[in-house]
Formats: C-alpha cells, sequence, structure tokens
C-alpha cells in the first residue's frame, strides 16, 4: 500500500487531550477503510505565520500512514469537515523516516545544518 505523511493544523482553542483525540478520531476513520496509522506525533500549540479563521496558534499534528488512495481521501474529506481542523497537508512518500521528525528532535541532534559564524 502507498505511504503517506499528514500535518493537520486544529484550532488553538482546544485542550491537549482534545487534540490528541482528534488524532485517535481519524486514525479510527483510517482503519475502518482498510489503512493503518503507522506513527503519530503531537508538536504541540505553535504559532502560525498568519491567522486562519482568526487564530493565531494551533495545535500541530503529524502522522504516518500506510492507507490505500480510496481511505486517505476519505479521511482528508472528514478532516476538512470537522470544525476543529483548520488546515491539512497530506504528502506521499516513498518511504517513512526513522525515528523522530524534524520538529521533534532537538536542537544539536540536527545535522546538516550551517554553523552560525
Amino acid at each position: 500500500m502507498p505511504l503517506y505523511e499528514h500535518v493537520m493544523i486544529a484550532r488553538q482553542d482546544l485542550s491537549n487531550t482534545q487534540a490528541e483525540g482528534l488524532i485517535e478520531h481519524f486514525g479510527a476513520i483510517l482503519s475502518d477503510n482498510g489503512g493503518t496509522l503507522v506513527d503519530q506525533e503531537y508538536w504541540g500549540v505553535k504559532t502560525m505565520a498568519y491567522k486562519i479563521n482568526k487564530n493565531r496558534k494551533g495545535h500541530y499534528v503529524f502522522l504516518r500512514t500506510d492507507a490505500p488512495a480510496s481511505a486517505v481521501q476519505e479521511m482528508e474529506r472528514l478532516m476538512r469537515l470537522h470544525d476543529d481542523v483548520m488546515r491539512v497537508l497530506t504528502i506521499k512518500v516513498d518511504e517513512h523516516a526513522e525515528g523522530p521528525s524534524v520538529q521533534m528532535q532537538k536542537r544539536g541532534e540536527r545535522d546538516g545544518r550551517r554553523e552560525r559564524r
């Protein structure tokens, strides 16, 4: 099955448990349609570059999935209809990276960055 990565931004006035509940909700939708949720990361509340629906901040969630295209389309459709979800980005990847995403790594652990002068 194809591999996908999703980033979802939820409203800032949700609690952490409600934002993590969205992960479980959309993971269940994905599994009902024949896919699996490989990995999930809750990145926390972050400030956005511009306001979306009068919100300056949002709960960021990162999902790695292994699912058929029809399951991903259904999950995206329901995400866009959900009142608490502001934005969704889905990318098809060849393989999932091992370990935590770049957002979850500490600043000293990131390689490939230039030193400051």
